[in-house]
């Protein structure tokens, strides 16, 4: 900024302005005395001196000030054509559901078609989908709307459909519909599930399974009822219905002890889980008529929410659930009609945001104090619009190559495109300043123990691939038992016993073979 020397008004010269076109001819030193200052008075120079170099440190710090974060230059390179998934033609439904959602080792997709069909692909089997051929999981009597992976079981799959039922669908060990060319390889289609839930009156629209608890599912309906479940004994433990209206949104905190749901009425709601009772609420998060998505931001004590202002412009608020009356921080985004729907890393406090329809992907930093958000390089920039997004678990990601977070978009056009986000490292060894511990495998606590009324934070596990040692897909399994369980087991005895009775025969031993 221009910097005036002269301190007469009446001046109405321009020779007295400093500026990259004006430079000064004889500039006085605020460190030297002038000719009419007295020289003697070393007190009164030693005191301008001081004040002098004070305000140039303070403009200097201000200026220059410059907030270091691991996580500044993450950038994320367009994916090649080869590493993608192609060839599906995906349902038509629409909704507020994510349209895909992800493992560590899987994803699924909704198609087109009757019955429900489901397309599950593995993350490390791109290909193209070759419909009629390809195998895929099918089994509901109307279309699916929403579909979730338990964070347990990488091979447990829950999905939600038009026909108001819930089915749980165990993914076989040896699933592989594409092969490592990238061809579809022949199979049989899954159709027995593990488990149907019943009690909706209408269809079933969005799915999340608890963050600690094993085998424990939320699921909201067009009744306008949130329903928790117990998935291994098929009964549900809990019904929130003073919903009023459809519901747009539904997620777990931290611990699971609550849920938070946005509601078509422009309410967010937060529920004790276990009582069903609505403990407090945002009365009007967005003044506008499009979907209000929320995230819970870990254990600050802050949640997100995505929304439309009276303007349609698209814009995000931080919330204190202590002081609800009132956001925090609003921040305004653009003019874009597209949903926002917010991938929150409650690991690094990356904050990912991807409109419906839009091409690029915002990346911010959380930060539990003012200014909230600090933006991080470019996020990612595309010209293929976004029908919806996922994040995959962090015990699916390539940790040696400083993948920080791996996103899936799913298009119209492109199929299911792998997103990820490198941070930048010379070294080829294991960062554990980027990579924290993370959620495992293994649950907290049992459905009964969580609704006993425990309360545990998720259990870790290192990322480290030579520290993790030989960390197991989870804890303890409930083994459900199907049709097509018992027929294999059937099988086994069977098998088992014409082996002993040849055994019996070439030892010459008598037996009844009735």
């Amino acid at each position: 900024r221009p910097i005036r020397l002269s301190q007469d008004d009446d001046d109405d010269s321009h020779d007295d302005i400093i500026s990259p076109t004006n430079p000064p001819k004889n500039p006085p030193n605020p460190f030297v005395p002038s000719n009419d200052e007295n020289p003697n008075d070393d007190a009164l120079i030693t005191k301008v001196s001081e004040t002098s170099k004070l305000k140039c440190t303070e403009i200097s710090s201000a200026m220059f000030k410059i907030r270091t974060s691991k996580y500044r230059h993450v950038f994320c390179d367009p994916p090649k054509t080869e590493a993608c998934h192609t060839g599906f033609r995906l349902s038509t439904v629409t909704g507020d559901q994510q349209y895909i959602k992800a493992s560590a080792k899987y994803f699924s997709v909704a198609l087109f078609g009757g019955g429900g069909q489901v397309y599950v692909g593995r993350h490390d089997r791109p290909g193209r989908f070759t419909p009629a051929s390809t195998p895929t999981l099918h089994g509901h009597a109307g279309a699916i709307l929403d579909f979730e992976w338990n964070p347990f079981d990488d091979q447990m799959l829950a999905t939600a459909s038009e026909d108001t039922t819930i089915k749980i669908w165990n993914i076989p060990e040896d699933w592989e519909p594409i092969d490592e060319t990238g061809s579809s390889k022949p199979g049989d289609d899954i159709t027995s599930s593990l488990v149907d839930l019943t009690g909706h009156a209408k269809k079933v629209n969005l799915l999340r399974f608890h963050p600690t608890a094993n085998n424990v599912l939320a699921s909201t309906s067009s009744d306008h009822t949130v329903k928790i479940w117990d998935i291994e004994n098929a009964v549900d433990l809990t019904t929130f219905s003073d919903m009023q209206d459809l519901c747009q949104d539904i997620v777990w905190d931290y611990k699971g002890d609550n849920y938070a749901a946005s509601c078509k009425d422009k309410t967010v709601r937060f529920v004790d889980a276990r009582t069903a009772t609505e403990t407090f609420r945002i009365a009007e998060a967005h003044d506008g008529v499009k979907g209000v998505k929320v995230v819970y931001l870990g254990e600050s004590g802050k949640v997100l929410t995505t929304g439309h202002s009276r303007q349609s412009g698209r814009e995000v608020k931080i919330w204190d659930l202590n002081k609800l009356d009132k956001p925090l921080c609003v921040e305004k985004i653009d003019t874009a009609a597209g949903v926002l729907m917010p991938m929150y890393d409650v690991d690094t406090n990356v904050i990912y945001l991807c409109g419906k329809g839009d091409g690029n992907i915002r990346t911010c930093e959380f930060e539990d104090k003012k200014p909230y958000f600090h933006r991080l390089n470019d996020g990612f920039r595309s010209t293929t619009a976004l029908k919806g997004v996922c994040m995959v678990p962090k015990r699916g990601l390539d940790v040696m190559a400083c993948e920080s977070a791996r996103l899936l978009k799913v298009t119209n056009e492109a199929g299911v495109q792998p997103l990820s986000f490198v941070v930048p490292r010379k070294s080829d060894a294991f960062q554990p300043d980027i990579f924290p511990e993370t959620a495992s495998y293994v649950p907290a606590h049992s459905a009964e123990e969580w609704m006993d009324g425990s309360s545990k934070a998720p259990e870790t596990m290192n990322l480290n691939p030579a520290l993790a040692g030989n960390q197991q897909n989870g804890g303890k399994k409930k083994r459900f038992t199907t049709v097509s369980t018992l027929s294999q087991d059937l099988k086994r005895a069977e098998e088992r016993i014409k082996y002993l009775e040849g055994k019996l025969d070439e030892a010459g031993i008598s037996y009844n073979k009735e």
